[in-house]
């Protein structure tokens, strides 16, 4: 967990903050003293929700402000529950003939500081309940009996839900009656990898590497325990929902979960997480969900909805829709309509799941087996020559991926040598399967180049669009000339000083950039002009070896600071240069040639 930050200290950023999140919300005000997020078009005639607490859980609980969520939002210090004077603040700035909703998170402090501003409110005569907010399993009936469970993740459908009553005008008793009902069939379960860090201030305990915990609390609290080994993610989703769905646990079955019961579900970030694995994690969340508690989510939401700073760890909501129908008889249709509903809080993530109208005309396209009857047309060539050229080409550049890998991890992001081997397994998997067999010269690019874009990337991209313009001007040629025609060295050379072209048209690398340019432009023109494959595949290997301490001026490795700059001189070859005269010498040997 870095600790490490651009603001030495916590002071003065809540403030910041707030001002960033007003400016590009043009329905948002800011009460800057008080640190009190508003909607300037909540009308007085609907019933105000407000929320709050400590700061560094955005973007709760300012994010979700707007008509259809929150009337105005109370933000506290770093993970200090805001003030009296300040939720008093908030009341002023949205009134309500209807009724006021203070949704708290049933922390010590928001208890106490919400509570003392609820009985003054109520002295000035305002309706004000407050909505405790308490979905947490990871600590059970026995460990909250004093205090109550906490107030995670699931809040956001609370707010959700009640704001948006609020907005389509429920009266106040029925918005309350919703909220509680939320909450009561709501629960959460995080886990996470270490604690947050604050700014400015000593780091907690580090968890050990290779370890988890569960149920670690948003204000870096002990969770319920560590796990070590760290298990399978399989395993860890397993045992999270363990906590949310087993009606055997006495100490934490808080909510009833029937077999056809309409459920959500809502993965929520700790702020630390990379969006990469949190969807993935979503997933894995999913295929669990189904396959061992027969439950698939009506609606799935993904965000950093609550956050504990850069907590590298997240959190399982899951909500019972028809809970919620049997307790409030309201019905599943229209609760899912309140959850749906369009909000102008800028946090509430946007998910398509509201009717969409799927164009009823199609394109008219050629179907799968005249393209794949066309590929099969065209130019023939030696089974046996083309595989082993190919086979060749192919190990010799997975031979090369540590040295293709160490010189990117200099230089880039270390990624081209596991995209090389990527690429060359799958023309491998293609050739096992008998590619080549036919000798269709189309069929066989055509595979080949699909191999290259499935691993995507600049320089899949780079060597895909090559040979798809290199097999397209051979198409080319043979609906001029006819199905006879022989694709010799010499064609092939012209069709692959046309594809160069075409390639340069896509991207401004040329050589002396300290790219894959380098080897292919040297290669093309010597194969165009001299029609000489051997004298083209020294040309490569020659580009390639060029650029060794070359400065490079396209592709990543370009944006290295002035640190980076100072060490080009003594850099490596270019990973994908080298890779690709790599591949060409293969080839070239595999065909037992030496042009």
């Amino acid at each position: 967990m870095s600790t490490k930050h651009f603001f030495p200290s916590t002071e003065g950023v809540v403030v910041l903050g707030l001002e960033s999140l007003v400016a590009r919300n043009k329905h948002l005000a800011l009460d800057a003293p008080n640190k009190v997020v508003y909607s300037k078009t909540h009308h007085p005639s609907k019933v105000t929700v407000i929320s709050g607490g400590g700061s560094g859980h955005e973007p709760a609980w300012s994010g979700y402000v707007g008509d259809g969520m929150l009337a105005a939002a109370v933000n506290g210090e770093v993970f200090a529950s805001p003030s009296t004077k300040q939720v008093m603040a908030a009341i002023s700035h949205v009134p309500s003939d209807a009724g006021i909703i203070l949704c708290i998170t049933n922390y010590t402090g928001d208890n106490l500081h919400f509570g003392l501003a609820r009985e003054k409110a109520a002295g000035m005569g305002h309706n004000v309940a407050i909505l405790r907010m308490t979905d947490d399993v990871a600590l059970g009936r026995k460990q909250t009996e004093n205090t109550g469970r906490r107030g995670l993740a699931a809040n956001m459908y609370v707010l959700k839900l009640c704001g948006s009553a609020a907005e389509d005008g429920y009266d106040f008793e029925k918005c309350m009656k919703i909220g509680e009902a939320v909450n009561a069939n709501a629960v959460t379960v995080g886990s996470s990898l270490d604690h947050c860090h604050i700014p400015g201030r000593e780091h907690h305990r580090s968890v050990p590497d290779d370890t988890y915990v569960l149920g670690m609390g948003i204000h870096n609290e002990p969770g319920l325990h560590e796990k070590a080994p760290m298990p399978a993610v399989e395993e860890i989703v397993s045992d999270m929902l363990k906590y949310c769905l087993d009606p055997e646990d006495k100490d934490r079955a808080f909510v009833e979960f029937n077999p056809d019961d309409v459920v959500c579900l809502l993965i929520n970030n700790f702020g630390g997480m990379s969006n990469f694995e949190l969807e993935a994690l979503t997933t894995i969340t999913r295929k669990v969900l189904e396959k061992d508690w027969k439950i698939t989510p009506s609606r799935i939401h993904v965000s950093c909805f609550e956050t504990s700073l850069n907590a590298p760890g997240w959190s399982i909501s899951l909500l019972n829709i028809s809970g919620i129908e049997r307790q409030t008889n309201t019905s599943i249709h229209t609760l899912l309509h309140l959850l749906d509903r369009d909000t102008k809080a800028p946090a509430w993530p946007r998910n398509g799941y509201k009717e969409s109208h799927l164009p009823k005309k199609q394109a008219q396209t050629s179907s799968d087996n005249t393209t794949e009857t066309t590929a099969q047309k065209g130019p023939k060539v030696d089974p046996s020559t083309i595989e082993s050229a190919l086979r060749a080409a192919c190990t010799a550049a997975i031979k090369a991926e540590p040295d293709i890998t160490k010189w990117d991890v200099q230089m880039g992001d270390g990624d081209c040598g596991e995209a090389v081997e990527g690429m060359c397994k799958g023309v491998l998997a293609r050739l096992d399967a008998g590619l080549c067999q036919s000798g269709a010269l189309f069929h066989i690019l055509d595979e080949v180049e699909a191999a290259v874009e499935e691993i995507g990337g600049t320089l899949g991209a780079i060597i895909s669009i090559i040979l798809a313009s290199y097999t397209s001007q051979l198409r080319l040629a043979v609906a001029k000339e006819g199905e006879g025609l022989e694709v010799d060295v010499k064609r092939s050379g012209q069709a692959a000083g046309q594809a160069l072209k075409n390639l340069m048209g896509y991207t401004s690398a040329r050589q002396g950039g300290r790219t894959v340019m380098d080897a292919l432009i040297p290669f093309c023109e010597r194969l165009e002009g001299e029609a000489d494959l051997g004298r083209a595949v020294e040309a490569a290997e020659k580009g390639a070896e060029s650029t060794r301490g070359m400065k490079a001026t396209f592709g990543r490795a370009a944006y290295v600071g002035e640190q980076g700059a100072e060490t080009q001189q003594d850099a490596p070859p270019d990973p994908g240069a080298m890779a690709a005269a790599i591949f060409l010498r293969g080839f070239l040997d595999g065909m037992g040639t030496k042009q």
